[in-house]
């Protein structure tokens, strides 16, 4: 790459279904932007052609910090080789974190070591999907789309009861606080709305080690775009938050004419059958489900026996066959985990981890790794014998695993569904991967006939 096509920005997504979202974002704003699911070589940019973003799908949301440490420093080494303006560590917009497990301090930690920064900036707020920082406070849309009610996070139905990272606290500073020992201080809403200059000048003023923003509409993320966009001549510049960064970033380098205008896409169409990989257990995606079985569809349950080492040989044959099966028969079909956050299964799962020894802060996360990888092991096995045009992997955590069993090297953006939630195209050396139309759908995301409409190859 020459110094004239810099990278206007690289990032690592915590998980699959955000790193996919970032995607989307960056792509709707004109910016050519390739995902990567394992770290990328030189080489492998050069596969595309006018390349100005990358992102890299990792999957520290669901590792302990030791982990987190072992995966993050030369994933942030790797990108930073580059040379982009930005490297966002892109969390979810509901900001899922906890100490033990996660933990966006600790990210802060390394990427402030591996940039050489003293300040993190974190920009959190994603109007676009219904996510609000106001005076530090998080507020989420129930769904990411449509008219949902708007909550404090820590009184959503559904993120403050998440299985792994339960938010009990609204107030973003205080829950980071938790996480790092780095002082933090916020950019308020008053400042924000006084435009570039004065924030510039908070920035400037700072002594903290984070930097929050607040952000409330799309003006606000244009202002913290050009503020960011300011602060990143020199070198690369280190940021935290939601794909709102991707678009406050876009907003500004489309008022400067740094990139052109924006990319129509055309529809995929109908496909038929579609398979649905699904570890969520939201209460969003268990509508989804409903609906989808009303409406044609075939289910498997993938029954809690599975997290036994020595069943899952047999269950992964049965399953395959079942799927070859109902796709023989030109029915789509969905294989879940749960039906929501009150199936029996999740319980039966918990109780057999804790019987092994597995310490109660660790066994969501043995669940979201060996249901993940069960998910994945199944697809590579049925498509080794039938061929599918579409997938659809539901629940952040768990697709994350999942897709690692795929010998993906990257995904391309093809058409928007949901947003947050692009139809992608697999790019891999693998003849029956290349060229699979993929779609990773976060437990928020989409409305009660997402499945069909992913189906059909319609936006929401």
């Amino acid at each position: 790459m020459k110094q004239k096509d810099k990278l206007l920005l690289a990032y690592y997504g915590d998980d699959f279904t955000g790193s996919t979202d970032a995607l989307e974002f960056l792509t709707l704003a004109g910016v050519k932007t390739v995902l990567f699911l394992r770290k990328p070589e030189q080489k492998d940019l050069d596969r595309f052609q006018g390349i100005q973003a990358i992102g890299l799908a990792g999957k520290s949301r669901s590792l302990s910090p030791s982990e987190m440490e072992a995966e993050l420093f030369p994933a942030f080494e790797n990108l930073k080789s580059f040379e982009p303006a930005h490297f966002h560590y892109k969390v979810c917009s509901t900001f899922d974190s906890a100490p033990h497990v996660g933990n966006i301090g600790k990210a802060i930690e390394i990427g402030s070591k591996v940039f050489d920064q003293k300040t993190v900036l974190v920009s959190p707020s994603a109007p676009h999907l219904g996510r609000f920082c106001v005076f530090g406070n998080l507020f989420a849309r129930m769904g990411t789309i449509g008219n949902g009610e708007i909550y404090r996070i820590d009184r959503h139905p559904s993120m403050s009861k998440h299985p792994v990272t339960p938010a009990h606290e609204a107030d973003l500073t205080l829950h980071l606080a938790k996480q790092t020992v780095k002082s933090i201080s916020l950019v308020n809403l008053t400042t924000i709305e006084k435009g570039v200059p004065e924030v510039l000048e908070a920035v400037a003023n700072n002594k903290a080690d984070v930097l929050f923003f607040d952000g409330f509409n799309l003006e606000h993320l244009k202002t913290i775009g050009s503020v960011f966009n300011q602060l990143a001549t020199e070198k690369t510049l280190f940021s935290v938050g939601s794909s709102g960064i991707e678009m406050a970033l876009g907003l500004d380098w489309k008022d400067k004419k740094i990139i052109g205008n924006k990319i129509e896409f055309e529809s995929q169409g109908e496909v038929s059958p579609l398979l649905v990989l699904s570890g969520s257990c939201s209460p969003v995606t268990s509508k989804q489900i409903e609906y989808a079985l009303g409406n044609g569809f075939l289910e498997i349950a993938l029954e809690s026996n599975a997290i036994d080492i020595q069943n899952q040989a047999a269950v992964i044959k049965s399953i395959v066959s079942q799927i070859v099966a109902n796709f023989n028969n030109g029915k789509s079909t969905i294989l879940h985990t749960s039906t929501g956050p009150n199936d029996p299964r999740i319980a039966e799962t918990e109780l057999y981890l804790a019987a092994k020894g597995v310490e109660a802060n660790d066994i969501q996360k043995q669940c979201s790794t060996i249901y993940g990888s069960i998910l994945g092991q199944i697809t590579k096995e049925v498509l080794k014998i039938v061929k599918i045009k579409r997938i659809l992997f539901a629940g952040g955590d768990t697709s994350s695993y999942a897709a690692s069993e795929l010998d993906i090297l990257a995904l391309e953006m093809i058409a928007p569904l949901a947003p947050g939630a692009p139809l992608c195209k697999a790019v891999s050396d693998n003849e029956w991967v290349n060229g699979i139309e993929m779609n990773f759908k976060g437990g928020q995301v989409g409305t009660a006939d997402y499945f069909i409409k992913v189906l059909k190859g319609e936006k929401l």
